[in-house]
């Protein structure tokens, strides 16, 4: 039971080694403060999948149903998203994670820059809010 419970909440990352966009991510997460950023899109939304790394090793994937242009502005967009955080150490750590952030797509480059806030709820092996998960990315854009 536990390996296909591992299956079903890594899964999504390895849409990350064919991703859309591939980068890195700056900032607070749950305990680890870089990660290797991942964001696959579907037509109704998109995979946003990072590694953690730093106190121990993370996994978080967030679906990001909401993603839409700011009025007037081109290549500016604004999204929301939910999913599930994890952390690899001592102790296990399964959580909850919501995502609200702006995004900007460098026109005739291919290039996005982000910044989104990220807060989590531990619920497994402790109970925790990490309410300080303000991020940085970057990412180069494979396809659009």
């Amino acid at each position: 039971m536990k390996k296909l419970f591992y299956i079903l909440l890594f899964s999504p990352l390895f849409c990350t080694v064919n991703a859309q966009e591939v980068g890195i991510r700056f900032g607070e997460m749950a305990g680890n403060n870089v990660a290797i950023d991942g964001v696959y899109n579907f037509k109704e939304g998109r995979v946003h999948a990072d590694i953690t790394f730093g106190k121990s090793v993370g996994f978080d994937v967030v679906y990001d149903f909401f993603v839409k242009p700011i009025n007037g502005i081109d290549d500016f967009y604004y999204y929301l998203g939910v999913g599930l955080t994890t952390l690899i150490q001592s102790d296990f750590e399964l959580g909850a994670a919501a995502e609200v952030g702006i995004e900007y797509r460098f026109p005739k480059s291919p290039l996005t820059l982000s910044l989104d806030y990220r807060p989590v709820i531990i619920v497994i092996e402790s109970t925790d809010f990490h309410w300080y998960g303000f991020g940085l990315n970057l990412r180069y854009v494979i396809e659009r």
